[in-house]
């Protein structure tokens, strides 16, 4: 048994923690690898800290393309060969020329049609097409052919190979440099992600930017090293290194992912 316990002490996310843990108690006791549902980034990357600990328990993910921010977690015993899980894409089309829908509002029709949020990984827009997205082969299987609601607009859900799938472009990583006044949230995501510092805290307060997977709405929120910043659509940026300078300002050394 796993030391379940210590494990769970002063997780963030105790509720998924404690059915991974479970998931992974499955994975040693029966010798038979186990994948979980498609998980947010935060409580997957805890999970994953934690699992880091055991030296009896491998471990790994799969989202269905390298950059995929949902992704299942992979759980078997060391050194044992984990299962990938059953993936496949699901295109969502409709025309949204009149009716411009966002991300949340595809996500929202496809809990409308039955999707579960274990069963739907990364879901990216095609401009006024529609979308597509990464889920289970199950779902991808119970939709296909059948037809749903996105706001007003009518649409049609096609399973897809994921190989068929126009996947988002991945960025390389590139590190930069900024002097700022202040550690301010909104100053710093300004000059990394390349938006205007009122663009960034309008942004903030809307619910689109997060610290460490957190959703943050305080435009003055100070960052630190290691403070890592996700904004909806620009990917991560990374603060490597704060350095105060002779001005009394700080030259801040980021990497945007």
């Amino acid at each position: 048994m796993l030391p379940r316990p210590q494990g769970l002490e002063g997780g963030r996310h105790p509720e998924t923690l404690e059915a991974l843990f479970r998931l992974a108690e499955t994975a040693l006791r029966t010798w038979e690898p186990q994948v979980s549902g498609f998980l947010e980034a935060a409580p997957r990357e805890e999970a994953e800290a934690r699992f880091d600990a055991l030296s009896e328990l491998s471990h790994a993910s799969d989202g269905g393309h390298p950059g995929a921010e949902r992704r299942c977690l992979l759980l078997g015993r060391a050194g044992q060969e984990l299962t990938a899980p059953a993936l496949m894409g699901l295109e969502i089309s409709g025309n949204f020329l009149f009716d411009p829908a966002s991300a949340a509002d595809m996500v929202e029709g496809l809990a409308r049609a039955g999707a579960e949020e274990a069963e739907r990984g990364d879901l990216w827009l095609r401009g006024d097409r529609g979308a597509q997205a990464i889920v289970t082969a199950a779902l991808a299987e119970r939709l296909d052919g059948t037809e749903g609601l996105v706001r007003t607009v009518p649409v049609r859900f096609e399973a897809r190979p994921l190989e068929a799938l126009q996947l988002p472009a991945r960025r390389q990583p590139r590190q930069l440099t900024s002097v700022e006044a202040s550690l301010r949230l909104d100053a710093l995501a300004s000059a990394g992600f390349g938006l205007s510092r009122n663009r960034m805290a309008t942004l903030i307060r809307q619910g689109a930017v997060r610290i460490d997977w957190n959703v943050v709405s305080s435009p003055s929120q100070p960052l630190a090293v290691g403070s890592r910043v996700q904004l909806e659509g620009r990917g991560e940026l990374v603060v490597l290194a704060i350095d105060p300078t002779k001005r009394e300002r700080f030259r801040i050394r980021m990497e945007r992912r």
